[in-house]
């Protein structure tokens, strides 16, 4: 929505003026961010597209609650690490120090 409101209508238009910034965006990475289904963004890309559409990140970014992980569930048992016990795992070519 960003993009149309400042004139760009399509995602090489985009990635044009994304490259005139010094931020080179491969065709699948622009792809995923014109439809919206970006995995992961670097920040100083998203600081360079912000600079780009003459916006802030909070401008770009959706919160999606439903989709963070929900807590642990509380009143579960310590773990030994926890309580300060710690049982030693053993790796490849490695015995157990001396008592």
């Amino acid at each position: 929505m960003r993009a149309a409101q400042q004139g760009i209508w399509k995602s090489t238009e985009m990635r044009r003026r994304l490259a005139d910034a010094g931020l080179d965006i491969s065709h699948g990475k622009m792809s995923a961010l014109w439809t919206g289904t970006p995995t992961t963004i670097r920040l100083d890309d998203l600081e360079v597209i912000c600079i780009v559409l003459q916006c802030e990140p909070s401008d770009l970014l959706i919160c999606e609650p439903d989709r963070v992980q929900a807590p642990a569930p509380q009143g579960l048992p310590k773990s030994d690490a926890a309580a300060g016990h710690l049982t030693p795992r053993l790796g490849r070519n490695r015995t157990v120090p001396p008592a």
